[in-house]
C-alpha cells in the first residue's frame, strides 16, 4: 500500500509531489482505482490510515460507481480538500461555504488543464480522442491537491 512507501521511502520527512506520483503504477498495479491512489498517496498529510481512506474512495472508482460521471481523481481531490479544510463539527458546519469553493477552485485547475471533470470525456469514449489517460488524471489531481491543499514542492 501507499503507507508501505512512504515508510521505505522517507520515514522521517513529507514525501515531495513527485515521490508521490512514483507510486502511481505501482498503487495501479495492486488495483488501486484513480479515486483510491489520489486519497491514499495523502494518508500521512491528512492524518487518516490509509486503510479508511481505501475504503472511502473505493466505490468512486470508473467515475463514480462505473457510470463514467465525475473522474475518481477529482471525487478525491473533494475528499481531501473536505478533510482538510472542515471544522468537522456538526453542530455549527461553519466550514461548508469554504470547502464548496475550495472543491471548486481545484476541480476548476483539474478542468483547464485537462478539458473536462468527466471520466467519460477524459477517456473520449464518445469522441474517439482521449482528453487525458487515467495515470495523467491522478497525476494531475495529486500534484493540485499537493500544491494547493499542502503546499508541497515538486
Amino acid at each position: 500500500m501507499a503507507e508501505e512507501y512512504q515508510r521505505e521511502e522517507a520515514a522521517d520527512k513529507v514525501l515531495t509531489i513527485e515521490e508521490r506520483v512514483r507510486m502511481i503504477p505501482i498503487l495501479h498495479r495492486k488495483g488501486y482505482t484513480c479515486s483510491q491512489t489520489v486519497l491514499c498517496v495523502y494518508a500521512d498529510l491528512l492524518g487518516m490510515d490509509e486503510r479508511d481512506l481505501f475504503r472511502i474512495s473505493e466505490g468512486f472508482g470508473g467515475g463514480m460507481g462505473g457510470m463514467m460521471l465525475t473522474c475518481g481523481a477529482v471525487t478525491s481531490m473533494a475528499m481531501a480538500a473536505s478533510l482538510k479544510n472542515s471544522c468537522g463539527d456538526p453542530e455549527s458546519c461553519s466550514t461548508k461555504g469554504s470547502s464548496i469553493r475550495l472543491v471548486k477552485r481545484l476541480a476548476t485547475q483539474f478542468q483547464e488543464k485537462n478539458g473536462s471533470v468527466i471520466c467519460r470525456e477524459l477517456k473520449g469514449m464518445d469522441t474517439g480522442k482521449v482528453l487525458r489517460d487515467c495515470p495523467g488524471c491522478i497525476e494531475d489531481a495529486i500534484r493540485i491537491v499537493g500544491k494547493e491543499l499542502f503546499g508541497l514542492k515538486s
